[in-house]
């Protein structure tokens, strides 16, 4: 595997944040073929081991390219793959990047997110540089709201109709955050 800024190792109190392998896929496919995980997503749930194995293999492409940067969730305590984070969308000049999760179902409502979350920002202003970052979630998506807000995300505003998926058009909340925001150096 690679090293370097996009194929990083961040250690949390519970939580180990790196790059996904092939090993990876089957924990992969049973969080993201689930219908509740991908209810608010662009996509839909996956079908198939492949689905995995190319998410992997993009992912890992993309990272090469220094375009994003895709990360496993692993507990610390069993080394089980819970979810992914991922900061994409990068634009050097610009110094913004939209950031994102997935997490198992059974591993909701822990503080996974939030801890991942607090590492991976500090990663994308600290380490990358980044000036901003947003996050772009369905506005009915009230665990991810709360989540991102909880993280230091401001709503900035709502995208109509943004997007349509299984023939459901639905709108998406902006959120963005600054490395100037007052609380971008006082997560906990």
């Amino acid at each position: 595997m690679s090293e370097g800024l996009f194929f990083p190792v961040i250690e949390t109190e519970r939580l180990t944040l790196r790059p996904l392998a092939t090993d990876d896929s089957e924990s992969l496919l049973d969080i993201f073929s689930s219908p509740e995980v991908m209810k608010y997503w662009n996509t839909a749930p996956w079908s198939d081991i492949q689905d995995a194995l190319d998410f992997i293999d993009v992912s890992n492409a993309s990272m090469l390219r220094e375009e994003s940067l895709v990360l496993g969730i692993y507990l610390k305590s069993t080394r089980d793959l819970v979810g992914k984070c991922m900061l994409f969308s990068y634009d050097k000049e610009s110094k913004r990047a939209e950031v994102g999760f997935g997490l198992g179902q059974r591993y909701w409502g822990k503080g996974y997110i939030h801890e991942a979350g607090v590492a991976l920002i500090q990663y994308g202003f600290n380490a990358l540089g980044l000036r901003r970052i947003e996050a772009e979630i369905d506005p009915d998506n009230h665990a991810s709201a709360k989540a991102l807000e909880k993280l230091g995300f401001t709503l900035e505003g709502l995208l109509r109709q943004r997007w349509e998926v299984n023939g459901v058009v639905s709108d998406s909340a902006l959120y963005g955050r600054l490395v100037s925001d007052q609380s971008s150096n006082s997560l906990a």
